[in-house]
């Protein structure tokens, strides 16, 4: 008599990618100013949302019409707790933030 496998549940880790382009001058700030800003903010979301694994935020070594302005990559331990930081008031701040300042934003979610 042969023994039923049993195949236990795949949990997937998420990797948050989101790139952004920014105005050339936006709430009395330069580019790069709002560049930093932006950084700075996202990276005070590390001690505010504990559902965030890992997160860096990242400016382009080059220039260039098709390269962004501001990089994040955050790991986060499932699709619930993503989902419980883009919900989070201190995230929604930041997302008021990025509404004023960029132009563009592309974003890819994907399990790993």
């Amino acid at each position: 008599m042969g023994h039923a496998k049993v195949i236990s549940p795949r949990f997937f880790m998420i990797k948050h990618i989101v790139l952004w382009k920014l105005k050339e001058d936006e709430a009395g700030w330069s580019k790069q100013e709002n560049a930093f800003e932006l950084k700075r903010r996202l990276e005070a979301l590390k001690n505010k949302i504990p559902e965030i694994l890992e997160l860096e935020i990242g400016f382009p070594i080059e220039k260039g019409e098709t390269v962004s302005d501001v990089a994040l990559y955050s790991l986060f331990k499932d699709k619930e707790s993503l989902a419980i930081y883009q919900k989070h008031p201190e995230h929604q701040k930041v997302v008021e933030f990025v509404k004023q300042v960029a132009v563009e934003r592309r974003v890819v979610d994907y399990e790993i």
